[in-house]
C-alpha cells in the first residue's frame, strides 16, 4: 500500500450522540469489583483536577457481571501532565500516545480524550488514500471521544468523581439486546481502520452477541483492506482473535465473513465447502484444544497453534516439491517449512522465537517415527518432547491408521517403566531387523535372478 499522507478531509462524519447518565443507585458496577491499581490512578487524576473515567471494555464486562481482563482509563490529561503525575509511568504508541501506568505486571493503560481532526491545532491526524488512520494524535472532550470510539457497548464511561455511567451511543440498550453496532457510518468507520472488522467479530464470539445487520453487512467485501495492516499488528490481534478462549467460534465466524482468509492465505488455498480437509479438521481439533486449556487454566504457546495449523499446508507443498524437483522427503519437508513460514509471516508476523519452536515440533513428526536402539530414550530428553507427541497425537484424530498407532505407543512409552520401555524398544529393533532383512533377501533373490549376458 503507498501511504499517501494527508490530513483527513472535512468529508469524514461523526455521529452526534445522544448522552444518557446513569446514576450510581441505577448500575450494578460496584468499585469494589475495579481493581485497586486502577482506582489509584482513577482517583490521582481526579485529585489533580482532571476528568478521570473507566471506560470501553472494563465498563461493559462489569455490567455484563463479568470480570474485566483489563481497566482502561480516559481523561482530559495529555500523556505529558500523566507522566508528571506518576513516577510509574511510560509513554509509548505512534499511532496515538497512551501513557501505561506500571504496577509490577499489572498495566493501567490511561488515554487522552480523541478529537475530531478538523482541529489541526491539536496535534496532527493523518490518512492514507484507502481512509485508513495513520496517526490519531488529536486530543479532544469526553463527548468527542465517545464519537471516535468504534462500538456503542464501549463507549460507556464510568465517572470516578460520582459513580454515574455517561452512556454515548445507547451501549447498556445493546447490552441488553445483546447486539454489536458500530457507531457512525460502517463503511467509513471500517476503512479508517480495517481492524474494526476483527473487533467485531472478536466481541459477537466473546461475548455470544449478534452483529447489528448495518455493521455487518460491509465486512466481507471490505475485508482485503486488512491486507493493507501491518503485520505485527496482525500478529498481535490473531492472539486475541484465537488464544483468548472462544478461538473455535471466532474462526467460524471469521471464516463466515471472508476474513480468516486474509490472515491465513496459505491455509485459505485448502479450505472446502463442507470443512472436510484434514486442514480444516486440524483447525477445529488445534483451536477447540486451545480453548479447553485457556478455560482449565492451562499454559499456552502461540508456536503450537500455529505448527498444527500450519502442518497439513506444509505437507502439501512438500509432496509437490517431491514430484518437481525429486526432493527426498526430509529435504522437501525442510524446504516447505521455509516457504510456508516466510509466506505466513508476510501477513502476521510470527516473532522468530515461535517460529524456531514451530520448526522443532515439525521436525519431530519426522523423528517421533524412529524409535529403535537409545533414539526413543534420546527423544523424550528433548526440550520440546511433549509439544510433539501432543501434535502427533492431534494428527493421529485426523489420519488415523499409522499415525494414530504411533501416537499410542508413545503414550504407553511414556507412562511404562523401564523395562517395559526396554521391551518396546527390543520390539521396534526385531520388527525393524525383520522388515530389512526381508528386503535384503529379496534384493538378493532378485540380482541372482537374472539372466547371464
Amino acid at each position: 500500500m503507498k501511504n499517501n499522507d494527508q490530513t483527513q478531509s472535512e468529508t469524514t462524519v461523526y455521529p452526534e450522540l445522544s448522552l444518557n447518565i446513569i446514576a450510581r443507585q441505577e448500575h450494578n458496577v460496584s468499585r469494589k469489583k475495579i481493581s485497586d491499581n486502577a482506582l489509584k490512578v482513577l482517583y490521582r487524576l481526579n485529585g489533580a483536577g482532571f476528568d478521570a473515567y473507566l471506560v470501553g471494555g472494563g465498563v461493559r464486562d462489569l455490567l455484563l457481571g463479568q470480570s474485566p481482563k483489563d481497566f482502561d482509563i480516559a481523561t482530559n490529561a495529555t500523556p505529558e501532565q500523566i507522566k508528571q503525575l506518576f513516577r510509574n509511568c511510560r509513554l509509548i504508541g505512534r499511532r496515538f500516545r497512551l501513557a501505561h501506568i506500571m504496577f509490577g505486571r499489572d498495566i493501567i493503560e490511561v488515554a487522552t480524550f480523541r478529537g475530531h481532526h478538523q482541529e489541526p491545532s491539536k496535534n496532527v491526524s493523518a490518512q492514507s488514500k484507502e481512509g485508513m488512520l495513520l496517526r490519531d494524535n488529536v486530543y479532544g472532550t469526553i463527548d468527542e471521544d465517545a464519537e471516535r470510539r468504534d462500538f456503542s457497548i464501549n463507549a460507556m464511561y464510568y465517572s470516578i468523581s460520582d459513580y454515574s455511567i455517561h452512556d454515548y451511543a445507547g451501549g447498556v440498550e445493546d447490552l441488553e439486546d445483546r447486539l454489536i453496532r458500530l457507531i457512525g457510518d460502517p463503511d467509513t468507520r471500517y476503512r479508517e481502520d480495517p481492524v474494526r472488522m476483527l473487533r467485531a467479530i472478536r466481541f459477537a464470539a466473546k461475548l455470544d452477541f449478534d452483529i447489528e445487520e448495518d455493521t455487518a453487512e460491509p465486512i466481507e467485501h471490505l475485508a482485503h483492506l486488512l491486507q493493507d495492516i501491518p503485520s505485527a499488528r496482525l500478529y498481535e490481534e490473531s492472539l486475541k482473535l484465537l488464544q483468548s478462549g472462544y478461538g473455535l467460534e471466532t474462526y467460524h465466524l471469521m471464516r463466515e465473513y471472508n476474513l480468516f482468509q486474509q490472515l491465513f492465505p496459505v491455509l485459505a488455498e485448502h479450505f472446502t465447502e463442507d470443512y472436510s480437509s484434514p486442514t480444516e479438521l486440524m483447525l477445529d481439533l488445534v483451536l477447540d484444544s486451545t480453548d479447553i486449556r485457556i478455560e482449565e487454566g492451562k499454559r499456552i504457546n502461540p508456536a503450537f497453534m500455529f505448527a498444527a495449523m500450519l502442518w497439513y499446508p506444509l505437507n502439501s507443498l512438500a509432496e509437490s516439491l517431491m514430484t518437481d524437483r525429486k526432493l527426498g522427503h526430509y529435504d522437501a519437508i525442510m524446504e516447505a517449512s521455509n516457504i510456508i513460514l516466510d509466506q505466513q509471516v508476510k501477513t502476521i508476523a510470527i516473532p522468530r522465537r515461535h517460529t524456531a519452536t514451530i520448526r522443532e515440533i515439525w521436525q519431530l513428526q519426522l523423528r517421533l517415527p524412529r524409535r529403535n536402539g537409545k533414539r526413543a530414550f534420546r527423544l523424550m530428553e528433548l526440550n520440546k518432547f511433549r509439544a510433539g507427541y501432543d501434535f502427533l497425537e492431534m494428527r493421529g484424530e485426523v489420519e488415523g491408521e499409522e499415525t494414530e498407532q504411533l501416537a499410542k505407543w508413545w503414550e504407553t512409552f511414556q507412562n511404562a517403566g523401564r523395562n517395559m520401555r526396554q521391551a518396546m524398544v527390543a520390539d521396534v529393533d526385531s520388527s525393524s531387523s525383520a522388515s530389512k532383512s526381508g528386503r535384503r533377501r529379496k534384493t538378493y533373490r532378485k540380482k541372482k535372478s537374472k539372466p547371464e549376458s
